[in-house]
C-alpha cells in the first residue's frame, strides 16, 4: 500500500457580473460559468469547450442563459445531448431544480427523448414514433436526449418511405439553436465522427447554431478538425488561466473563502492498493478486506461510502455478501442495469456498490470511496466523485463529514511506475495538488489507443449517406439544398482527409458482395460504419430473476458476457414476450420492447458465476486466408465452442446463419490487445478453425469493434502499410 494526500481545490469567483444576469439569493458564479455565458452570447464563437474539473458546475454554465427566461427574442432553446439515458434522466432532475430556483418567466418545458421513451409515448398516445418526436419538439424548450436520436433523425430512421428526409430534423434545427454535449470524453472515434458529420450537415442547412462541449478531459482532435473547416472555437480552461487554487494551510483556506472562492473538493487521503491484473482481483481483495470497510464506518459515525468497480458480475456477487456482513448498515446496488426504484433506494443507503457513478458524489454525498479503473480517464473521473460536500441531511439533521478517504484498486504496473524510487513521480505520504497528480496518472497509466485513423478510414461512410439519395440528394429536397450538398461534401473531405468518391465506390462494392452472399440488399458493413454506437448481432434478451422490481427484469446482454459470467436458462422468444406482456398487465406499467426485436436468443438469468467459464468462437472455413486479407468482411458460419454448456447448440443454430461484420487477425487475443494498446473492455475474442486448440491462434472483432481494429491492425503486419477499406 502507498498513501498520499491531495490538496483541496478552490474555484475562482466571477468578477464584474453583468447586470442582466439574475441569480437566486445568495448565489454567485464561478469564473468559468460566466465565461461560458459570455461565449454563448458572443456571435464570433461557434463552438465552446468547457474543461473545468468534475464537480465545478459546468452544467449551470450551459443552462444559465436559458434560465434567465424570455427577456428578448434571443431566448435559447437547448438540445442537450448525454452519452447515456441514465445521465440524461439524472440531469433532467438537476435542471428542474435550477428552474425552481431561478424561476424564469417562461417556465421552460423539459422533455427527454430516448428510443424507450418514444416507444412508450407513441404506444400510450396511439401514434407513430414520427408523430411522437414532432410533438416533443413542438412542446419543449429544453430537450434532453442522446446523440443517437439526433443521428437517427439525420438518417431518416423514423420516416415513411415517401417522407422528405428533413421532415424531422429541419423543425429541430429551426427551433433549437444551441446544442450541448455533456461528458464528451466518454465518446470514442465512431461517435465523434458521427457528431462531426451532424455538425457539418447542420452548418450547411441551418447556419445559426452554437455548440457547447462539457468535459473535464480536453479532446484536442475534434477541436483541430473543426478549425480546419472554419469553426470558431473557444476553450475555457480554469487551470490554464490560474482560476484554481490549492491551499496548504488553514489561513489560506480562510483567505480564499473570504474572497468568495468556492471549494470544489476537499482534502483527500488516497491509498493505492496494488493488484495483479487478473479478472477478479479487485473482487477478491474486497472479500478478504471487508473489515477495512466495517472499521471505517465504525470509526466515522455518519459515514457515507461508495464502491465503484468495472464488472457488473463482481457487483452482483459482492452486494449480498456486503449486505450481510455490514448489517445493519444499508448496502445498495448501483449499476447501469439498476432499475429506477432501486436507484431511489440507493440514496438512503450507507454504502452503494456498482459500476455507475450516476448520483455518486451528487445526490448521494460520500466521504469514503473504494474504486477500480480501466484507464487514466476513468481513474480521474471516479476519484472526482469524492469530497464534493462537507455534510448531508438525514432525517432533518445535518451530519458533517470528518474526513475524505479513498482506496484505489490499481494494477501493479501503475503503482510501480508512480512510486518508482528512481523516477520518484510520487512519494509516499507526500501532499500534491490535483493537476500535478492527474498528470502523473495520465503519464503512467497504460496508454490506450485513440483510434485516430478511424476518421480518415471510415468517417466518409456517413458523409456519403447524408449527401446521397436518402439525404440531401433526395428528390424532394435536392433543389432546395443543391449548394448545401456540395459544400457539405467538401467540408467532410477536408475534416476527415479523404475522398468521398472512393468511399462511395467501396460502399457500392460492399452492397454487391452482400447481395451475392445473402441475396439481400444493403450491407452490414455500411450499417456498422454509419451507426452511432454500432449494433450487435450477438445481443440477447434476458429476463433477470435477480432483479427485485419486476418491470426492471427485462434487459439485453451481449452473448460473450453471458457465456463468461452468467448462469442462465434458455427460453423461447414467445415465452419471453408472454412474460413481458403479463408483467405489463400485472403492474400497469409500460415496458419498451423494441430493443428485443433483433435478439439472437432469449434467456432467464438465474445468477452470476463465481468463476468465468472458458469458451471461444469457431469457424469452419479457412481463417488463415481471411486473416491474411487484412480487411473487414462479413462472415457467416461462426459458432461458439463451450463443451460444458448444455444450451449452446440452440444458440449456434441461429448464430451460424448470421452474417457478422468481422475482422480477423492471425494472432492470439492477449498479444493483439497488448500490442495495439486496446482498451480493457474492447470487444475482441479468440477464434479457431478447430474446437480442440486450447490457445486459439486467431482473434476476431465484430461490428463497430471490427472497424476500429481495422484502423490499427496494419501495425501487426510484417511488411506494414495500410490497405484501402475495400
Amino acid at each position: 500500500m502507498y498513501s498520499i494526500k491531495l490538496k483541496p481545490v478552490y474555484s475562482c469567483p466571477a468578477d464584474k457580473m453583468p447586470q442582466d444576469i439574475n441569480l437566486p439569493e445568495n448565489w454567485s458564479l464561478s469564473w468559468h460559468q460566466l465565461e461560458t455565458f459570455k461565449a454563448i452570447n458572443d456571435p464570433n464563437i461557434d463552438v465552446i469547450f468547457n474543461i473545468a474539473m468534475t464537480g465545478d458546475g459546468k452544467s449551470l454554465g450551459a443552462y444559465l442563459d436559458t434560465l434567465q427566461g424570455e427577456k428578448n427574442e434571443q431566448f435559447r432553446y437547448i438540445l442537450a445531448l448525454y452519452p447515456t439515458n441514465e445521465l440524461a434522466r439524472d440531469q433532467q432532475a438537476q435542471i428542474n431544480h435550477y428552474i425552481d430556483l431561478f424561476k424564469p418567466n417562461n417556465e421552460p418545458r423539459i422533455n427527454r427523448l430516448s428510443g424507450a421513451d418514444l416507444e412508450i409515448y407513441a404506444e400510450t398516445e396511439d401514434i407513430r414514433k414520427e408523430e411522437a418526436i414532432a410533438t416533443k419538439i413542438e412542446n419543449s424548450e429544453i430537450i434532453q436526449t442522446n446523440p443517437d436520436i439526433l443521428h437517427y433523425l439525420r438518417k431518416g430512421a423514423y420516416l415513411m418511405p415517401k417522407d422528405r428526409p428533413d421532415k424531422l430534423w429541419s423543425p429541430l434545427d429551426n427551433k433549437f439553436k444551441f446544442f450541448v454535449f455533456d461528458e464528451f470524453h466518454i465518446f470514442n472515434a465512431p461517435q465523434i465522427t458521427n457528431i462531426i458529420n451532424t455538425m457539418l450537415l447542420v452548418r450547411h442547412t441551418n447556419r445559426d447554431k452554437k455548440y457547447l462541449f462539457l468535459s473535464a478531459t480536453p479532446e484536442t482532435q475534434i477541436i483541430e478538425r473543426l478549425q480546419k473547416v472554419g469553426f470558431k472555437c473557444k476553450v475555457i480552461d480554469p487551470y490554464q488561466e490560474q482560476k484554481y487554487q490549492f491551499p496548504d494551510t488553514l489561513e489560506e483556506y480562510q483567505e480564499l473563502e473570504t474572497k468568495k472562492w468556492r471549494k470544489v473538493v476537499g482534502e483527500i487521503s488516497l491509498t493505492f492498493i496494488p493488484l495483479e491484473s487478473a479478472y477478479n482481483a479487485s473482487e477478491n481483495w474486497l472479500k478478504e478486506n471487508k473489515n477495512i470497510i466495517l472499521s471505517h464506518f465504525q470509526k466515522y459515525q455518519g459515514c457515507k461510502g461508495a464502491i465503484i468497480l468495472n464488472s457488473i458480475a463482481s457487483v452482483k456477487r459482492l452486494t449480498p455478501l456486503l449486505q450481510e456482513f455490514l448489517s445493519p448498515l444499508k448496502v445498495q446496488e448501483n449499476t447501469s442495469l439498476t432499475g429506477k426504484i432501486d436507484k431511489e433506494k440507493s440514496l438512503d443507503a450507507d454504502l452503494v456498490i456498482g459500476t455507475s457513478t450516476i448520483d455518486v458524489g451528487v445526490d448521494f454525498k460520500i466521504n469514503f470511496l473504494i474504486f477500480e479503473s480501466a484507464d487514466a480517464g476513468s481513474f480521474i473521473q471516479r476519484l472526482g466523485r469524492l469530497a464534493r460536500h462537507d455534510s448531508y441531511e438525514k432525517e432533518g439533521k445535518k451530519i458533517n463529514f470528518d474526513n475524505f478517504t479513498a482506496y484505489a484498486l490499481t494494477p501493479n504496473f501503475l503503482v510501480e511506475r508512480l512510486f518508482n524510487e528512481q523516477d520518484k513521480n510520487l512519494e509516499e505520504n507526500a501532499i500534491y495538488d490535483r493537476p500535478f497528480f492527474h498528470e502523473q496518472i495520465r503519464n503512467n497509466y497504460r496508454k490506450i489507443n485513440n483510434f485516430e485513423g478511424y476518421y480518415q478510414r471510415w468517417g466518409g461512410v456517413l458523409s456519403v449517406l447524408l449527401s446521397g439519395k436518402s439525404g440531401l440528394g433526395h428528390k424532394t429536397i435536392e433543389q432546395q439544398f443543391a449548394g448545401s450538398k456540395e459544400a457539405f461534401k467538401k467540408d467532410c473531405e477536408t475534416v476527415f482527409n479523404l475522398n468521398l468518391k472512393k468511399t462511395a465506390f467501396c460502399m457500392k462494392k460492399w452492397g454487391e458482395e452482400w447481395q451475392q452472399l445473402s441475396g439481400k440488399k444493403g450491407n452490414p458493413i455500411l450499417e456498422s460504419a454509419s451507426s452511432f454506437r454500432g449494433s450487435s448481432a450477438l445481443q440477447c434478451g434476458l429476463y433477470d430473476l435477480t432483479e427485485v422490481n419486476e418491470c426492471d427484469r427485462f434487459k439485453t446482454y451481449n452473448l460473450p458476457s453471458i457465456l463468461s459470467n452468467l448462469d442462465i436458462e434458455p427460453i423461447t422468444e414467445a415465452e419471453f414476450k408472454r412474460i413481458l406482456e403479463k408483467t405489463k398487465a400485472n403492474t400497469n406499467i409500460p415496458i419498451p420492447k423494441g430493443r428485443f426485436r433483433h435478439c439472437l436468443g432469449f434467456m432467464k438469468l438465474n445468477g452470476y458465476r463465481e468463476e468465468r467459464l472458458n469458451w471461444k468462437f469457431t469457424h469452419g472455413g479457412d481463417l488463415k486466408a481471411i486473416a491474411d486479407s487484412w480487411k473487414v468482411t462479413v462472415l457467416s458460419g461462426i459458432q461458439v465452442y463451450q463443451p460444458d454448456n448444455r444450451w449452446i447448440n440452440e444458440i449456434n443454430k441461429r448464430l451460424k446463419i448470421q452474417g457478422l461484420v468481422s475482422y480477423v487477425v492471425p494472432y492470439p487475443m492477449s498479444g493483439v490487445k497488448r500490442r495495439l494498446q486496446l482498451p480493457m473492455h474492447f470487444e475482441i475474442y479468440p477464434i479457431d478453425e478447430v474446437a480442440r486448440d486450447e490457445k486459439p491462434p486467431y482473434s476476431i472483432a465484430f461490428g463497430q469493434s471490427a472497424l476500429l481494429l481495422d484502423t490499427l491492425a496494419y501495425r501487426l503486419k510484417s511488411k506494414g502499410g495500410e490497405s484501402w477499406i475495400c
